[in-house]
């Protein structure tokens, strides 16, 4: 004999659940010929900071690019708040809410860093982007350099350039690739201030990082990639239990 169990209902008036800022499943990703992404599965709620860490090669950039559309084939499912964007070209996935700031920052090296600032277009019609004031407020060295030309910038004022850029378009959901590396204590200090303070505005952040003791303070949870795979996620409060781990897949 059989037995039903029935749903528990809903209560009148409830509100759904949210879904996630960005919900990955069974992604895979190729460059050509070669199969980067093996059944990637991430899942980032809305105004957390999620950290992607691996060794290079292990498919933490592919990933990032993965979201964006810029690799050469994918397939799976990547949701960015509840919509199926996985087939769509990277032009409308940024009008989705997401920005991206590549490892190589990509800045414009002949215009000065207002005219870099003052060229992304609104890209979310529901959040507008930031303000020139506000993104001088949160980066006092562009302030400061806003007349000079990007290639007189130095690293660090580069890089809170190429993320300052993504801050006007809107976007809520931030790709950030390697943004510490390279760069001095005081300008990886700056941008750890950022992170925490976007975070507390709800900005939805997702890193590659090699610098674990730049991410550690910074993420709530963590997902570990190797050869393409997930191989651990765990949250903030297992992370001393997960040290071991983490030496052994990453030597940290």
């Amino acid at each position: 004999m059989s037995t039903v169990t029935e749903k528990e209902p809903v209560a009148e008036g409830a509100a759904a659940p949210a879904e996630p800022a960005l919900a990955i499943a069974g992604l895979q990703a190729w460059y050509g010929e070669s199969h980067i992404l093996h059944g990637v599965d991430i899942t980032v709620g809305r105004g957390e900071v999620v950290t992607l860490l691996g060794r290079n090669g292990a498919g933490r950039t592919t990933t990032l690019r993965a979201i964006m559309g810029l690799t050469g084939r994918r397939t799976g499912s990547i949701r960015i708040g509840g919509r199926e964007t996985i087939h769509m070209p990277t032009y409308r996935i940024a009008h989705c809410g997401v920005g991206y700031c590549p490892e190589e920052r990509a800045i414009f090296a002949s215009l000065s860093c207002e005219e870099n600032l003052l060229l992304p277009p609104q890209v979310n019609a529901s959040v507008p982007g930031m303000s020139l004031d506000e993104i001088y407020a949160m980066f006092p060295n562009l302030a400061e350099r806003r007349h000079s030309q990007g290639t007189r910038l130095s690293g660090g004022e580069q890089q809170m350039l190429a993320v300052a850029r993504i801050l006007r378009t809107g976007a809520n959901l931030l790709l950030l690739d390697e943004i510490s590396e390279g760069l001095a204590p005081v300008i990886v200090q700056t941008l750890a201030r950022m992170i925490l303070t976007l975070k507390s505005r709800g900005y939805t952040i997702v890193m590659v990082e090699q610098n674990f003791r730049f991410a550690a303070p910074l993420a709530d949870r963590f997902y570990v990639m190797e050869h393409g795979h997930i191989v651990e996620q765990f949250g903030v409060a297992e992370l001393d239990a997960k040290m071991p781990v983490l030496h052994d897949l990453l030597g940290v």
